[in-house]
C-alpha cells in the first residue's frame, strides 16, 4: 500500500526532507500529498515546493479558535487525497475533532525517549537531567502531550559536557532514519496496537531484519536495509 501523506511543520522541515528523500530512493512507499504550515515563514513549505509537492499555509489568527482552525486543515488534508498524517516539527495540539478524522492514521516524532521527557525541550530536558542515554521516539498521537503508542524509538549516547547542539544533532541524525523506517512499516500494513503495546509483524519475505552497523546505536524494533 502507498501511504498518502499531509505534513504538518512549523519550522525547518528537516524530518519531511527526510521523507522527501526515502520516497525519492524507493525505499518509502508514500506519496507526500500536502504540506501545511502554521507559519508562513517556515522552510518546509520551501522543501514541498522545491520537491513539486503542494504546500499550504494557514494562520491561526485567522480563525476564531483552535477547532475551527482544526476544521480548516483537516478539510485540506481531505481534498488533498490524505489518509495519514505526520508530525515534523508541528508545533500545536491537535484538537479531538482532527485525531478523530484521521482516527489511528497520526504520528509524530520525538527528541527524547518517552515516556521521558516530553514537552518543548526533550533533548534539553534530557541533558539537564544527566541521563547517558537520549534518544528519538517515533509514536502514535492520542489528546494527550507526548503520550500515544509508541512504535520505535532509537538512543543515543550524551557525552558529558558537550554542548547542547552536539546532542541535538545526533538525536537528529536518527529521527531521520526512525520516522520513514516507522511510516514504512505503516505502508506494508506491519504495525498492530494492542493497547499500548505496538507490535512490527516479520517481513513477509522473510529476509532478516538488519541492524545499524555505523555507531554505538540502539533502535528497537531494528532498522531494515534502506533506512
Amino acid at each position: 500500500m502507498t501511504l498518502q501523506l499531509a505534513v504538518l511543520a512549523s519550522g525547518n522541515g528537516s524530518n519531511l526532507q527526510a521523507i522527501l528523500d526515502r520516497i525519492a530512493d524507493g525505499a518509502l512507499d508514500a506519496q507526500v500529498r500536502l504540506v501545511l504550515c502554521n507559519k508562513p515563514e517556515a522552510r518546509a513549505l520551501a522543501r514541498a515546493r522545491a520537491a513539486g509537492v503542494a504546500h499550504l499555509a494557514l494562520a491561526p489568527a485567522d480563525h476564531p479558535n483552535r477547532e475551527s482552525f482544526d476544521a480548516a486543515m483537516v478539510a485540506a488534508t481531505r481534498e488533498h487525497g490524505a489518509d495519514t498524517v505526520v508530525l515534523a516539527g508541528y508545533m500545536r495540539l491537535l484538537t479531538p475533532g482532527f485525531l478523530a478524522a484521521f482516527s489511528g492514521r497520526v504520528v509524530n516524532i520525538h527528541p527524547a525517549l518517552l515516556p521521558s521527557f516530553p514537552g518543548l525541550r526533550g533533548a534539553a530536558d534530557a541533558q539537564d537531567y544527566g541521563v547517558t542515554l537520549a534518544g528519538c521516539t517515533v509514536h502514535f498521537v492520542d489528546e494527550q502531550v507526548d503520550h500515544g503508542a509508541v512504535i520505535v524509538q532509537a538512543a543515543v549516547p550524551v557525552n558529558a559536557g558537550e554542548p547542547l547542539d552536539d546532542l541535538k544533532a545526533r538525536i537528529h541524525a536518527m529521527e531521520h532514519r526512525i520516522y520513514p523506517q516507522a511510516l514504512q512499516w505503516l505502508a506494508e500494513g506491519r504495525v498492530r496496537q494492542e493497547g499500548r503495546v505496538v507490535r512490527v509483524l516479520p517481513r513477509l519475505d522473510g529476509k532478516a531484519v538488519a541492524g545499524i552497523p555505523d555507531g554505538p546505536w540502539l533502535v528497537w524494533p531494528p532498522l531494515e536495509p534502506g533506512f
